[in-house]
């Protein structure tokens, strides 16, 4: 059975008041002015994350696959390699929540009965002019994740990358480098 990892099921994940963050984090967590969502859909691969429930069984190659599908929303499509460098699969649905930005979003991977339930939060927080990096995170700043089109960033994108998280309030020592080479016996 497919064990379910839930890259981007933020399940539970509240929207915050105009202005000011989770308390003590400072101000609220923005997203980038603009996102053209037909250059954002593709393979991006995950650099980074914070560690989270959903994907405590990926070990290496962790990705995220992103279609549009008729209806307007957004398939997903996320996998990874458990120790044994098995393949970890977990596929959802992503719906844009502001069309004037594109860049928030809610995405669920629990599905009942053909009913998408628990929908959370998928904030593109920073983003690569030429979409080569994306920082996505969340208003309560409990989850994030830095991605990119390539296995691998240079140490000139990870600072820019650092100082947009340090912006948002989030400490990037919270992230956790995500192996890109393949684990097993």
């Amino acid at each position: 059975m497919t064990a379910l990892i839930g890259l981007f099921a933020f399940a539970f994940s509240g929207g915050l008041g105009a202005g000011l963050g989770p308390e003590g984090q400072g101000p609220a967590v923005t997203v980038v002015e603009r996102v053209d969502l037909e250059r954002y859909v593709g393979l991006w691969y995950e650099i980074a994350k914070i560690p989270n429930r959903f994907q405590k069984k990926c070990a290496a190659v962790t990705t995220a696959f992103y279609s549009f599908r008729d209806d307007g929303k957004i398939n997903v499509v996320n996998r990874c390699l458990d120790s044994e460098g098995k393949i970890v699969r977990a596929s959802g649905i992503a719906k844009v929540e502001d069309a004037e930005t594109g860049a928030k979003l809610k995405v669920s991977f629990v599905r009942v009965a053909g009913l998408s339930l628990f929908w959370g939060d998928y904030w593109i927080i920073g983003l690569a002019e030429d979409y080569r990096y994306a920082v996505v995170g969340t208003p309560k700043r409990d989850y994030g994740w830095i991605l990119a089109r390539q296995p691998e960033l240079g140490a000139e994108d990870l600072a820019e990358i650092h100082d947009i998280l340090r912006r948002q309030g989030y400490d990037p020592d919270s992230f956790v480098m995500s192996p890109q080479d393949t684990v097993g016996p």
